[in-house]
């Protein structure tokens, strides 16, 4: 029985270097049709480091809604479709989640690659728990950032989060008080790349070193989980 043709390729570029990309998402991209790309010049510096040529056309947050019911029209006249973000793995804090659902209401079959996203080495490199752990992605910038906060200060599981260097600083005292000083943190930036740095220690720690230098790169924040509290018998 002939397999059913793959009509969307959601394919992980490096966070970083750009030789953690893997041969199969080599592959992927030199053999779509077109590819859907975050941002088509992030995208098109990484085409032209492997020498590969293939239509692009932005895909992202602030179109995808008005873009996505004619790359689904596309996908089902038979056109091949490969969807990038600017670094990791779509759908993860980026565009993709929308075009798979879609994709799936209309029947047609996608493939995720396996490959880059930057909790992973975050949380090993944490030396906290990896067995379970919650991914909450970015906070909320403003409304009800503080209420979350609170409410994650009581998660017992290893907490992940995501967030811009210029908001570092204020999330980290954020975490102090709902947090306290004294919990675990792991703060990376610019994983994979030649100024890659991780810090671990107490938030009190961790909020002092990034106080006294600028903070570049993309952030991973991994929190050790709340102490369970011994039962009473």
């Amino acid at each position: 029985m002939e397999q059913e043709k793959v009509s969307l390729y959601v394919v992980p570029t490096p966070i970083g270097n750009l030789g953690d990309i893997t041969l199969r998402a080599l592959d992927i991209l030199k053999s779509v049709d077109s590819i859907l790309a975050e941002d088509t010049r992030t995208s098109g510096f990484l085409l032209r480091h492997y020498q590969l040529s293939r239509p692009l056309q932005s895909f992202h947050i602030f179109n995808e809604h008005k873009a996505l019911q004619s790359v689904i029209q596309r996908l089902k006249e038979g056109e091949t479709i490969a969807l990038v973000s600017d670094a990791g793995t779509p759908g993860i804090s980026d565009p993709g989640f929308l075009l798979v659902r879609e994709c799936l209401k209309n029947k047609l079959r996608i493939e995720c690659l396996p490959g880059a996203t930057a909790f992973v080495p975050a949380i090993v490199k944490s030396g906290f728990p990896t067995d379970r752990f919650v991914f909450e992605g970015f906070l909320p910038h403003k409304k009800g950032k503080q209420t979350l906060l609170k409410e994650l200060a009581e998660e017992e599981r290893t907490l992940i989060l995501y967030e811009s260097p210029h908001r570092l600083v204020k999330t980290l005292e954020q975490m102090k008080e709902f947090f306290g000083g004294e919990r675990l943190v792991s703060v990376s930036r610019e994983l994979t790349k030649l100024h890659e740095e991780t810090f671990t220690g107490t938030i009190s720690d961790t909020l002092l070193h990034f106080q006294k230098k600028e903070v570049k790169g993309e952030i991973v924040i991994v929190v050790n989980g709340k102490e369970k509290r011994s039962k009473d018998f």
